[in-house]
């Protein structure tokens, strides 16, 4: 039953992704920036052909392969890991956002060989603008599921210390 539930939640992203992805590409030029919160948050459509933040995105062929099959092998080992999770609901359904957000991205990498990024969060300091590389939704996903496992990895071994202790 959690495995279910897990993969409505990998697909619910992966959904919200590819529709987000699309009105993006749809209604806003490549290269262009809409003002959403000043001096917070704009709406821009720009390509990733790299991984996290476009780290080895002028990369040649060979390496975009490689990025591709990493990749998938990652998709592989969190649907392993889910089907193996126990009743913990905190870990799985980060496990489950990882999986929407990465299959998310490999569906932008198998079908446009980038991925479509547009969320951009910058704040303005002494006039100067700084910047977080731009992101989308399987991008938001990806993090807060990592977070999740993160937690849930903490939260297990204060329950293990406090058990140990009481021995």
């Amino acid at each position: 039953m959690r495995l279910r539930w897990a993969l409505a939640i990998a697909a619910v992203v992966l959904l919200l992704d590819q529709l987000t992805k699309a009105w993006i590409v749809a209604t806003t030029p490549f290269g262009s920036e809409r003002e959403v919160i000043p001096g917070l948050f704009r709406l821009v459509h720009t390509r990733n052909r790299g991984i996290a933040f476009g780290l080895l995105g002028s990369s040649g062929p060979a390496v975009q392969v490689a990025l591709l099959l990493v990749v998938i092998l990652i998709v592989l080992m969190v649907v392993r890991q889910l089907a193996r999770s126990g009743q913990d609901a905190l870990p799985t359904a980060g496990l489950a956002l990882i999986l929407g957000g990465a299959v998310g991205n490999l569906v932008d990498r198998l079908v446009r060989g980038e991925v479509v990024d547009f969320l951009l969060a910058y704040v303005r300091i002494s006039g100067r603008e700084h910047a977080w590389p731009a992101f989308n939704v399987a991008d938001s996903a990806i993090s807060v599921g990592a977070g999740c496992v993160i937690l849930a990895e903490i939260v297990a071994a204060v329950r293990h210390k406090r058990v140990a202790s009481t021995d």
